[in-house]
């Protein structure tokens, strides 16, 4: 038996007419050889459901929800309540296929059953299939699902069968009598584990979205980390003054999306010529990006873009446990900056004082923020908050993600997997359009999710970065070339 944490809790909390929180992924196969069907696909999932607990587990709530829900095994479980398959009209083009995983992508899941549905999408052009699958984020993070998803694939076209599923015993849940009671003792110690949430928060007050603007944020958190025995000097944290974007306000319920990859060779060779990690170089074409998008709708802002980068603090297998371990870091994105090298530098610099300060502490203030007020309160008020808060005061810009995959090829049923683009969660408060990457044989997969309403057109951004990586390599090889120029007439 496991109860969600007020973490989980707010992933379900959040979702509305207008939101749907769950993550996905998308791959596209090489299908010539017909190995993708969907007797195949319902026969590796029965196969191997049991190395994921959160494809078999369902949820199981509290009367009148007075407490968080708890995960528990389905008896009914069907696969076709999960399993799906479309086909696209002609041609199939990756437009055709982006429209079909929009509206998939904007629809929420059924909480009768287990959190998660798999779409073989047929159609495409060049022998190709798509497999869109989906697990709501009160179930998965970032490092839970990549690790959900390698349950399903194998190192070579030849599967390897794992033998019947393991039975779930551990996962009973109380009964009504026992979830009311564990509900009453969790209220009445709820005033006390607020406080107790609320002082862990505040010795990040001055890297909180919103708190950090506040008058003696850095003197409050600096005094509180004092109090309770933490003596690390931890770097500032720049100012998170969030400025006004077409990106931020009330969301509606449709989605737009689209995908694209860049060569991971290439971002790595900008990284190792400007002495910065290949992530720092992924922010950086994000906020080129966005600078170029906005420029070309003069909505470009004087100060920089607030972003939030989820960061996993797991510790063990996320195949072992559902639910989200993870935090994340608040930084400015200087697409003030006009150039390319100047924000390339500055980005890398704006990381590394973040990644400094998180090693140091790893933020827990996300996590702390959903404990402070009791279940029924969050439940019912989660929705209704982040929509005032999308008009009065967002906290961020846009979310931006980065997932590390593995660098060989993988294979699903048989078939191999040649791209893997992610996608991620939409809401009032976060923005109306996510940005997430994932790295994979050689390449960097990034899938974008938008609200139409927040941004009209949803490929350009995909376009900037091309663009963007190129400006960077050309710089890249002009620094080159003047150095050699430079040893040539030392040489001489």
């Amino acid at each position: 038996m496991r109860q969600l944490t007020a973490l989980d809790a707010q992933f379900l909390n959040v979702e509305s007419a207008t939101t749907a929180a769950h993550v996905a992924g998308l791959a596209i196969l090489d299908s010539s050889d017909g190995l993708i069907t969907r007797q195949a696909l319902a026969d590796l999932l029965l196969d191997r459901l049991h190395l994921s607990p959160a494809l078999s587990l369902r949820l199981a709530e509290v009367p009148l929800g007075l407490d968080r829900p708890y995960w528990a095994a389905d008896p009914d479980f069907d696969l076709a309540n999960h399993l799906f398959e479309s086909t696209l009209p002609s041609p199939g083009d990756d437009w055709h296929l982006a429209d079909a995983v929009a509206r998939i992508h904007a629809r929420r899941l059924d909480r009768a059953h287990p959190l998660w549905e798999m779409h073989l999408i047929n159609g495409l052009a060049g022998g190709r299939v798509a497999v869109y699958t989906k697990v709501h984020h009160a179930a998965i993070d970032g490092v839970s699902g990549a690790e959900t998803l390698a349950a399903l694939l194998d190192l070579s076209p030849d599967s390897c069968r794992l033998g019947p599923p393991r039975t779930v015993s551990d996962q009973k849940v109380p009964g009504v009598a026992g979830m009311l009671a564990g509900a009453a003792v969790r209220a009445a110690a709820q005033p006390v584990s607020a406080v107790r949430s609320l002082l862990r928060a505040a010795g990040d007050l001055d890297a909180i979205p919103l708190a950090a603007g506040l008058p003696g944020s850095r003197l409050i958190a600096k005094a509180v980390r004092r109090a309770s025995g933490d003596r690390h000097r931890r770097p500032e944290v720049p100012g998170l003054k969030v400025p006004r974007t077409p990106f931020n306000g009330p969301i509606s319920a449709g989605r737009h999306v689209s995908f694209g990859s860049l060569s991971l060779k290439d971002v790595k060779a900008v990284a190792k010529a400007n002495g910065m990690s290949a992530n720092d170089v992924v922010m950086a074409l994000c906020t080129s990006a966005l600078r170029s998008w906005l420029e070309e709708r003069d909505a470009l802002p004087d100060e920089p873009l607030i972003v939030a980068v989820p960061v996993a603090v797991r510790t063990g297998s996320a195949r072992e446990v559902v639910g989200n371990q993870i935090s994340a870091m608040v930084a400015p994105m200087p697409t003030n900056l006009s150039d390319a090298k100047e924000r390339l530098q500055a980005v890398g610099a704006t990381m590394r004082a973040a990644k400094r300060r998180f090693a140091l502490a790893p933020a827990s203030w996300l996590s702390e923020l959903c404990s402070v007020l009791p279940a029924p309160v969050t439940t019912l008020a989660t929705p209704a908050l982040f929509r005032l808060a999308s008009v009065a005061f967002p906290p961020i810009n846009l979310i931006i993600s980065n997932v590390p995959g593995p660098q060989f090829p993988l294979y699903l049923c048989g078939a191999r997997i040649l791209s893997y683009y992610p996608m991620s969660v939409l809401t009032d408060l976060s923005g109306g359009v996510n940005i997430t990457c994932f790295s994979y044989d050689g390449m960097l997969d990034f899938g974008v999710v938008a609200c139409p309403e927040r941004m009209d057109d949803v490929w350009s951004l995909l376009k900037h970065m091309r663009t963007a990586l190129d400006e960077l390599l050309d710089e890249r090889v002009s620094d080159e070339f003047r150095d050699r120029v430079g040893v040539d007439l030392m040489a001489r």
